[in-house]
């Protein structure tokens, strides 16, 4: 594997066991679900895991057709893998060459970054404005060699989105040979209507990507979704491990996404946290983007106020996300959990503004 690509994963290990000994209690730091998942999905693993002994279906056909029919897309387009990170990492991996360039904008997932070092490929960024990713700023980054362009909408870490109609704009001004991976992981939380985006699909040079980890609540189950041309999946099929979603993880999904009512439940819940949170930081002095997520960033006066506020929240046990590897050294990112523990890390932050 190659240092820039291993760094990634480093960096990650590194970042659980010297902030919370590892990854067995929630934070505000990790991009997880401030509640469990459906009560459905939790009996479904449990009686999944005593067919433990066999592989799991490297279809995954009850999950596409479940998955199917709750978003009402083709079932025939739909790939799965272990979390959406893994369909990244293949999706690059299949059409990324050395040579080739990967273009992301300022503030996307840095996961893309790490899986176009893999294949050699040069990662470029076009810059955000705002917060926010700009199509035109996109249009103007690309080159000849750009051969693929990733797109997080809504952005992780920012929780801003543009409107699909930009998303759109952007499909039809790209060379056909460039082929568009927009990153949705957070899609559940955007209540723009995903069928125009869903539909760009169909075209053949688009793929749009979704994840079981957010909305969901099934960040540990490991559970990734996206819709892709026929000939874009063949191609990234063949990167894939063919067993990659394990029994009782497929199991879970399923009845996750079979369960619609309760993760709408969650996405509401987790929203109203989340804009009390961002509006109660907003009215104490704090500049704050409106999320479209399950997390919130926080811009502080400078670097050193914001480090100061991440060691006073990490005194009362309260880790949230250092954003230096973005080149947001002003920022902190906190993922809405519990209410107590935000309620606590707002009284900090406050406190903080007002001393």
């Amino acid at each position: 594997m190659p240092l820039k690509a291993a760094a990634h994963i480093e960096a990650m290990s590194a970042f659980a066991l010297a902030n919370f000994g590892g990854y067995d209690r929630p934070t505000l730091a990790q991009n997880e679900s401030a509640f469990p998942p459906s009560p459905r999905a939790i009996a479904a693993g449990q009686d999944a895991v005593a067919r433990s002994h066999l592989y799991p279906d490297p279809d995954w056909t009850a999950l596409r057709e479940a998955i199917a029919q709750a978003y009402g897309v083709e079932r025939e387009l739909i790939l799965c893998g272990a979390g959406s990170m893994d369909l990244i990492s293949c999706t690059i991996a299949a059409f990324a060459e050395p040579g080739d360039e990967v273009l992301g904008t300022s503030y996307a997932y840095n996961f893309a970054a790490s899986a176009a070092a893999r294949t050699d490929a040069a990662y470029v960024k076009a810059a955000e404005q705002d917060f926010a990713v700009s199509v035109d700023s996109i249009l103007a980054t690309v080159t000849p060699a750009t051969r693929i362009v990733f797109v997080c909408n809504p952005g992780n870490p920012t929780g801003t989105r543009i409107r699909n109609s930009e998303l759109l704009r952007l499909r039809a001004a790209l060379r056909g040979n460039v082929l568009l991976v927009i990153d949705q992981a957070y899609g559940e939380f955007d209540d723009q209507d995903p069928r125009p985006v869903f539909a760009l699909v169909g075209r053949g040079d688009t793929v749009v990507l979704r994840t079981l980890s957010k909305a969901y609540g099934l960040a540990g189950a490991r559970v990734g979704w996206g819709l892709f041309p026929p000939s874009v999946a063949a191609e990234v099929r063949k990167m894939q491990n063919s067993n990659q979603v394990t029994t009782p993880s497929l199991a879970m999904a399923v009845a996750a996404v079979e369960d619609q009512a309760y993760m709408r439940e969650t996405v509401d819940r987790t929203a109203g946290i989340r804009d009390r949170f961002a509006d109660d930081l907003r009215a104490a002095g704090y500049d704050v983007p409106e999320s479209r997520t399950n997390f919130v960033l926080i811009r502080f006066a400078d670097a050193e106020a914001a480090e100061a506020a991440d060691k006073a929240l990490r005194g009362a046990d309260l880790i949230v996300r250092s954003l230096g590897g973005y080149g947001l050294t002003d920022c902190l990112r906190a993922t809405v959990g519990p209410q107590e523990m935000m309620d606590r890390a707002l009284r900090i932050l406050t406190d903080m503004r007002n001393g």
